[in-house]
């Protein structure tokens, strides 16, 4: 009989050790090693076999035909937006998120969407019973004579079934529930996740099907389990939103099929999620007029121009220290954009404690957005509105220029397009391109020039 070895596992990051260790030395971790079994391999793994019994073999590269499997398109366009055009057949996307962020929600919906075009869709839980989901597919009006329900969490019959069935589409809700018998270790446990997903992702890629999991997340708001996990699987969605608010946004951080810029932005409604078609009004329409503090930048998510507002309020520190807190804003960005606004344009921020946000609950890090946040961060240490018809685009560098950015025909677009009577813009960002005419354009090479137009 073969020996059993005992070795320890970190539940955080999958480092193994052979004795316990109260600190990972992997990820740094207290107290995240765990107990595990580890027995011999005595067989080996199978090839992949598909549901007609055909092992893959080598082919010609010209010989594969990608039209045999076209994308899938389901009703929500936020959605194939994000998956780069629709569901890829043979796809492993996972889905991670908050608890009771929305995540089963949009899954259940996309399930019904799915089985009303004449596939299969086989729906497994491993944490609710099939009353408590019908309850929620009533309130959704999810249904259909193609959708299946499993509630089960033991991976040899979710395969048996997927075998029997031969369904288009799969969803695991949540990975972390599901358990692999031949395993002693703990379900949720970082080999138990990595055997499932390696399982999953056998199943899928051998028959063509689409598999959907759903992930738990960490304290730190990470994916739960092995970093493995992400690297296993085609797409990686995270779903995010403030529980107090009822908007939620789809981003992709890894896309094998698209771009890993894409944002979806839904609704939560009494009767399920609602895509927002056009996000820049959401973001806008409770903006306050004769505001101090308060600047519209056009934003670049993926390929959708939106327009948010940044809100700053500047007012000076009661202790030895300014203190600056962001919201929605990369907090080194900030601590830049007003070493520059002091060193360059003269303004005394050093005594001064600032708080930065970005309204509407959305994250915005690209670089176009550093010459709105130093003027909402002007406007209120001068107490002077900025105009409410203006908006702003471009990059701030350390000397105080105003740098060229990306794709400013789309945005510009769009900020005529919502209304907007004059948008300011990177000087060299003006040729090479047909200005429009029912919106100003006005270029600028440095923060000083900008802030001399806006409060003239």
């Amino acid at each position: 009989m073969a020996k059993v070895k005992t070795q320890y596992v970190c539940q955080n990051c999958g480092y193994s050790s052979p004795r316990y260790l109260g600190r990972c030395p992997n990820c740094g971790a207290w107290n995240s090693l765990t107990e595990e079994l580890e027995k011999p391999q005595t067989a080996k793994k199978a090839a992949r076999v598909s549901f007609d019994g055909a092992r893959v073999k080598p082919q010609l590269l010209d010989s594969v035909n990608t039209e045999e499997s076209p994308r899938v398109k389901t009703r929500l366009n936020e959605l194939n937006r994000v998956l780069g055009g629709g569901v890829v057949p043979g796809s492993l996307v996972l889905i991670g998120g908050d608890p009771g962020i929305g995540k089963s929600t949009l899954l259940l919906q996309v399930s019904g969407q799915l089985a009303a075009t004449g596939e299969k869709v086989l729906y497994v839980s491993g944490e609710e019973s099939a009353i408590q989901i019908k309850l929620r597919a009533e309130r959704l009006n999810v249904g259909g004579r193609n959708f299946y329900l499993y509630p089960e969490t033991d991976m040899a019959s979710i395969h048996q079934y997927i075998d029997k069935m031969k369904p288009a589409f799969v969803v695991i809700d949540s990975v972390q529930t599901m358990q692999e018998a031949d395993m002693s270790s703990a379900i949720g446990s970082v080999s138990q996740i990595r055997e499932v997903t390696a399982e999953l992702l056998q199943i899928a890629k051998t028959n063509g099907v689409s598999i959907f999991i759903v992930g738990h997340v960490t304290k730190g708001g990470a994916i739960a389990g092995p970093k493995i996990l992400e690297h296993m699987v085609d797409t990686v969605l995270y779903f995010e939103g403030d529980l107090h608010h009822t908007y939620r946004i789809l981003r992709a951080v890894k896309n094998r099929f698209g771009s890993t810029n894409e944002i979806g932005i839904f609704e939560m409604k009494e009767n399920g999620l609602a895509e927002v078609a056009n996000p820049s009004e959401i973001f806008l329409e409770e903006r306050l007029r004769g505001a101090t503090g308060s600047a519209i930048v056009v934003s670049l998510e993926g390929t959708r121009p939106i327009l948010v507002e940044v809100q700053a309020l500047v007012t000076p520190t009661a202790f030895g220290n300014a203190k600056r807190t962001t919201t929605g804003l990369d907090h080194n960005r900030v601590s830049l954009i007003m070493a520059v606004l002091e060193k360059r344009t003269g303004l005394l921020l050093q005594n001064q404690d600032a708080y930065l946000k970005a309204a509407g609950g959305v994250k915005l890090n690209e670089p176009a957005i550093d010459l709105a946040v130093a003027i909402s961060i002007a406007s209120s240490y001068r107490d002077l509105e900025t105009p409410p018809s203006d908006c702003f685009i471009g990059e701030l560098g350390l000397t105080g220029e105003i740098r060229r950015v990306n794709r400013i025909e789309q945005r510009v677009a769009e900020a005529a397009k919502l209304g907007f009577k004059r948008v300011m813009v990177p000087k060299n960002n003006l040729t090479g391109w047909t200005l429009p005419s029912q919106i100003e354009v006005v270029g600028v090479a440095t923060l000083s020039e900008a802030l001399r137009i806006v409060f003239k």
